[in-house]
């Protein structure tokens, strides 16, 4: 689609000039301006395999490199709380936060103790939706997120899932069982891989609406430039033209019709209807979602504080070292103009379905019409609006899918700006790392 390559262009280009490192000589992030607390995101970096579309911090796993790496996070997470901040939501992404499950659960415990924490998100892997994971999470977290990706063996083989994680029949007959454990089990799915085709995404789907998860989310398949040629090598090159047709059959599958299984709580998370969620409606398994200001602990996470984005060490010997001398790991950060701040904005309630004008007008001093003339000339040119007041913006269903390619290459572009971090590493781990992620030296070592 001619509009949609034109679109990715353009956020690729605007991410590509704003989202730039600059040196940081700061010690830590600033105090915290509120006692009102916030979210909390935690990085575990480790990873038993190694997935080539993936531009997150992570590392193979290693005990004894893990091990101290949960100690020196969590004494990061005391920095914060001197600096002020105190949380009701902590969020734990990766690598796989699952992957020493006592050191998680002593993190989860200390981080408890420490703020007013009453709501626990955690990713994993499907090979830790079994016990003792179940029991020891049971209580602990009250949102899983299972990195599924696809039921399909073919695709989980390209990616090199099939042997460490299960297979799909597996993977389905698991979620099931460890649905019960949480307030709310998040199956996470991506589409348009190069091998995929509609059958196989359709099958997909079929075993989302009958595996007993409560969310689902369908992101597109994004990449960094760091590692764009390993997923070409290993799974193809990308088709950009099907993604459309894609995503209208997840989102017709889903939550079209008149009596829709699913409805849709943001443009790629559904969450099932018929089901008791008055205690968690809202609660969404994106954390950028949930709060567009929040701090970060753990090697290469990054913290969003009043328009600063700043991007702790992405070398885990640097990082221990950081918290051992008494100091935040940070290593860059930048900038957000006010029109950066405006287009996030923009992004990012429209990807929630519902923009707010009056509230944009009081934030910024301006209506979103002289704030963003150019980015509203396009949608509404595209007929992107269902509802254009002075109130509100909603989506028509092509006023999704390019909000969809929005946020894509928005995160595209967040992946970009990890790639300047982990260019700035030297030695071994300086590498980008593919399949079971063993450096030379380190197999030398064992």
């Amino acid at each position: 689609m001619l509009t949609e390559r034109m679109l990715s262009t353009l956020i690729h280009d605007i991410t590509a000039t704003h989202l730039r490192l600059q040196p940081v000589h700061e010690d830590h992030i600033p105090h915290a301006k509120s006692s009102k607390p916030t979210l909390l995101y935690a990085h575990v970096p480790f990873c038993e395999r190694l997935c080539p579309y993936c531009s997150f911090n992570r590392y193979p796993f290693r005990e004894e490199v893990a091990r101290p790496y949960f100690a020196s996070m969590r004494k990061e997470m005391k920095m914060l709380k001197d600096l002020g901040y105190d949380f009701d939501s902590l969020y734990i992404g990766g690598g796989t936060p699952t992957i020493m499950l006592d050191e998680l659960c002593e993190t989860i415990d200390y981080a408890r103790d420490l703020f007013s924490i009453t709501d626990v998100g955690t990713e994993t892997n499907p090979n830790h939706i079994v016990q003792p994971w179940l029991d020891k999470l049971h209580g602990r977290v009250q949102r899983l997120s299972v990195g599924v990706q696809s039921f399909n063996n073919d695709l989980l083989k390209q990616m090199d899932r099939y042997d460490k994680y299960g297979d799909g029949e597996t993977i389905f007959e698991n979620i099931g069982i460890a649905s019960e454990y949480f307030d709310s089990l998040n199956v996470d799915m991506i589409f348009n891989f190069p091998s995929q085709t509609e059958e196989i995404l359709i099958d997909d789907l079929e075993k989302i609406a009958t595996c007993g998860c409560r969310q689902t989310t369908f992101s597109p398949l994004y990449v960094s430039n760091a590692t764009m040629r390993k997923m070409r090598e290993t799974l193809g090159p990308m088709d950009w033209n099907r993604e459309y047709r894609f995503y209208q059959l997840i989102d017709g599958v889903l939550a079209g019709g008149k009596d829709p299984m699913f409805r849709r709580t943001t443009l790629w998370t559904f969450t099932r209807n018929g089901v008791d969620t008055a205690a968690n409606e809202g609660e969404i398994d994106e954390f950028q979602v949930s709060s567009e200001s929040y701090p970060a602990v753990g090697s290469g996470s990054i913290s969003c504080l009043d328009g600063m984005m700043y991007v702790n060490t992405f070398s885990i010997d640097e990082y221990n070292q950081a918290i051992a001398e008494g100091r935040q790991p940070l290593m860059g950060k930048t900038r957000m103009s006010d029109r950066d701040l405006m287009r996030y904005r923009f992004l990012l309630q429209l990807y929630q379905q519902r923009f707010d004008k009056k509230q944009f007008e009081r934030d910024f001093g301006c209506s979103v019409e002289v704030g963003l003339p150019a980015e509203m000339a396009f949608m509404r040119m595209n007929k992107a609006f269902a509802t254009d007041d002075a109130n509100e913006l909603t989506l028509t269903p092509m006023g999704r899918y390019l909000t969809v390619v929005m946020y894509r290459q928005f995160l595209s572009g967040m992946n970009n700006l990890r790639d300047q971090a982990r260019a700035a590493l030297t030695g071994p781990e300086h590498e980008l790392l593919f399949g079971d992620g063993t450096p030379e030296h380190w197999r030398e070592e064992q």
